[in-house]
């Protein structure tokens, strides 16, 4: 199908490459990725018109998500934000594309990856076709085609005459300087990774059509259902057994707050202990549920003892929250711990929807995970996780010289000693910077060393608590250097905002 149409994708998927390495290019989260984000579904649209494929039911959901995660994207200056919704933007885009090319209605979780890896993979062996479908458009339509034929001509020409003017640079000095000055504010390394963007682009975007107009993938899924159900009872059965056990002891214990520290212990010790190995048995438990309901035929006894230890499963996530809410009274907010709690939102999430399909095996278990991890996720990305770490810490930083204070039980903080992990609050994006600049202005920082070039934060005051402002504003100088209308991104701009006007 794609081969009789080169004419029509071929140009407008290069039009579509330039675009993306005009938006992109040292630009990986301004205002323009919401742009790209938007071309990328309107290309797609319009092939699909093109090869008189209708957009499926269910498809705006996943292109709704993608619009919200690209504006996510120039809304943060956060890294790890930034790389997670570009992941999570391909993820969705991939599953879009499987859903116009085959009935993806019964496929599951493990089905839709293995095709996701498929086509990304797979499309690599129809490297040739772009040339392939471009000789074919030639050949059968040699009159419509002489523009092409001048495109390609430019194509073969370029390298030729980068050899040529070489050449001839290096036979005469008039020559060659009067070239030098033409070429002098040229930057070749700039050049060549425009090139190498519309480059990889295109052929992405052209192989993967080609891939799919293959039909390689199947709608049906096989039904691996054939194991002992026997065999999956007894195994789980003790686990819950145990998980019984253990779930007593926290209601009675941990939850009921008559809990007995093992001797020696204090409670950020014992908390530090116990969440990350209860987050890996509650995601332990979650793989173990579905395979047992993937490879095992149907059960009722199978069904009970999986509903038992999926309830387990939610004391064991309610005890790794508490315990997290109990670290972080003693040692504050990161990102991994806030990233952990939001971890444990989600597995209670998806712990509802394996209920709901051990009990009903109808139930679309893998849609219901695809709209939860989404939704939960847009909500952690416009949270901006550094704005609220700063706000947490910042509020139990000091401003003088005393790191002791008096710590009542109403407090939510329970360390006697005030937060000073400078460093890293040094190393917060530009999301922090709302709470971070008037915190650094009340310290006394020298906030006009943000628009020192030659700034160093060594420089800058004896302590690490002296010091991490500079830090800072040296992060943010670097983040919002060579600020444009086409790198605009809100995080950055409201830092600059408030510097302005904080120095007034």
């Amino acid at each position: 199908m794609i081969e009789n149409n080169f004419g029509f994708f071929g140009p407008v998927t290069f039009l579509y490459s330039c675009f993306y390495a005009f938006c992109m290019f040292h630009n990986g989260s301004g205002v323009t990725f919401p742009f790209f984000i938007a071309a990328s579904l309107l290309y797609l649209c319009f092939s699909l018109s093109k090869l008189e494929i209708t957009l499926q039911k269910g498809s705006v959901f996943y292109m709704i998500s993608m619009m919200l995660l690209a504006v996510s994207t120039f809304c943060t200056d956060d890294w790890r934000i930034i790389a997670m919704n570009k992941t999570g933007i391909y993820l969705l885009m991939m599953s879009l594309l499987l859903k116009q090319f085959v009935d993806t209605s019964k496929w599951g979780m493990g089905k839709y990856l293995e095709s996701i890896i498929l086509l990304t993979f797979g499309s690599i062996g129809e490297l040739g076709r772009p040339f392939k479908d471009g000789a074919h458009f030639l050949r059968t339509r040699e009159k419509k085609g002489k523009g092409l034929y001048v495109a390609l001509g430019m194509l073969i020409a370029f390298p030729l005459l980068a050899v040529v003017l070489a050449l001839l640079a290096s036979a005469d000095a008039v020559f060659r300087d009067m070239t030098d000055r033409i070429f002098s504010n040229l930057n070749f390394g700039n050049i060549m990774n425009v090139c190498f963007r519309i480059g990889f682009l295109f052929f992405a975007s052209y192989l993967m059509l080609s891939f799919l107009c293959k039909k390689t993938f199947s709608a049906e899924v096989q039904d691996r259902r054939k194991g002992e159900p026997l065999l999956a009872i007894t195994i789980t059965t003790l686990l819950s057994l145990i998980y019984l056990v253990f779930s007593g002891i926290q209601i009675i214990y941990l939850f009921l707050g008559q809990m007995q520290l093992p001797e020696g212990y204090t409670y950020a010790e014992y908390a530090r202990e116990g969440f990350f190995q209860l987050l890996a048995v509650s995601i332990l438990n979650l793989v173990i549920v579905l395979f047992c309901m993937t490879f095992f035929r149907d059960s009722k006894l199978l069904k009970g003892v999986l509903i038992v230890m999926s309830l387990c499963t939610f004391i064991m996530i309610a005890s790794s929250a508490l315990r997290m809410i109990i670290y972080i009274r003693y040692y504050y907010m990161t990102f991994l711990r806030l990233f952990v709690l939001w971890a444990l939102a989600l597995l209670a999430v998806l712990f509802v929807g394996v209920i709901a399909n051990i009990v009903r095996a109808t139930f679309p278990l893998f849609r219901y995970s695809v709209v939860a991890v989404t939704i939960l996720y847009l909500a952690l990305s416009f949270s901006h996780p550094d704005y609220i770490i700063a706000a947490i810490d910042v509020a139990n930083a000091p401003l003088d010289g005393n790191l002791e204070r008096t710590v009542s039980e109403e407090d939510f903080f329970q360390n006697s000693s005030y937060y000073n992990d400078y460093l890293y609050l040094g190393n917060l994006s530009a999301d922090a910077a709302p709470i971070l600049l008037p915190y650094l202005d009340e310290l006394g920082c020298d906030l006009t060393a943000f628009y020192d070039e030659e700034m160093t934060p060594g420089q800058k005051g004896s302590s690490i608590k002296e010091r991490f402002g500079y830090i800072y504003l040296k992060e943010l100088q670097q983040s919002t250097k060579n600020f444009s209308i086409r790198t605009f991104n809100i995080s950055r701009y409201m830092a600059l905002k408030d510097i302005k006007e904080l120095l007034r």
